[in-house]
């Protein structure tokens, strides 16, 4: 193989390479940018749920709601020291929990979780608290709970909201996600949109 052949696999092997970079990395990502922001314009921009102006947070992203007249959620473990703005200004991060099932700090934190949940759900007496109202989901931000988590409130919300049980009931019916395909994940409830019903907003 002499100097010329393998200059010209050298330029070959760049042009290759610019182009895929070009194509896979800039024109592939801005049209599935594009069709995305015209397909789905409310989930390609952070599928926030707005009213008369006003942001309230994202539908696919937890908030901690402790309210008595609020739906809880899964528990979350916020830090604002680990990250920063540009002038300085904690940024509030999410994260999940870390730690192994079988250890005693876990256990701890579960026993604690599950006897708060207990003492402000007088009404369930010994029932079973459902698992995802005292463990903290794999993202850290979950925005949904199990439709059991979110019966298991509902006494406690009837008597702070004025509403009755049925009325709440409804509420998280019409907030609650159908497995996909009716078969595919199970059901689940949109915290943040029950809470703004609850309220009035939605």
């Amino acid at each position: 193989m002499n100097g010329k052949s393998v200059a010209r696999g050298a330029v070959s092997a760049v042009v290759l390479f610019a182009a895929a970079t070009v194509l896979c990395g800039v024109l592939y990502p801005l049209a599935v940018a594009g069709v995305a922001a015209v397909a789905f314009p409310w989930q390609a921009t952070g599928s926030i749920i707005e009213v008369d102006g006003v942001k309230y947070g994202s539908a696919l992203v937890g908030q901690p709601f402790r309210g008595e007249g609020h739906l809880w959620g899964r528990p979350t473990l916020a830090d604002a020291r680990a990250f920063a703005d540009e002038d300085g200004g904690p940024l509030l991060w999410y994260g999940p929990e870390n730690l192994s099932p079988a250890s005693d700090e876990f256990g701890a934190r579960v026993a604690k979780r599950v006897a708060a949940v207990r003492a402000a759900h007088p009404d369930q007496g010994d029932a079973p608290v459902p698992s995802d109202l005292v463990t903290v989901s794999g993202s850290g931000f979950d925005p949904h709970i199990s439709p059991a988590a979110a019966e298991y409130q509902v006494g406690r919300l009837a008597a702070a909201t004025g509403r009755s049980v049925e009325e709440v009931r409804g509420i998280i019916r019409q907030c609650t996600e159908r497995p996909l395909l009716g078969a595919l994940g199970e059901g689940r409830v949109n915290v943040l949109k029950v809470n703004l019903m609850l309220d009035g907003i939605l």
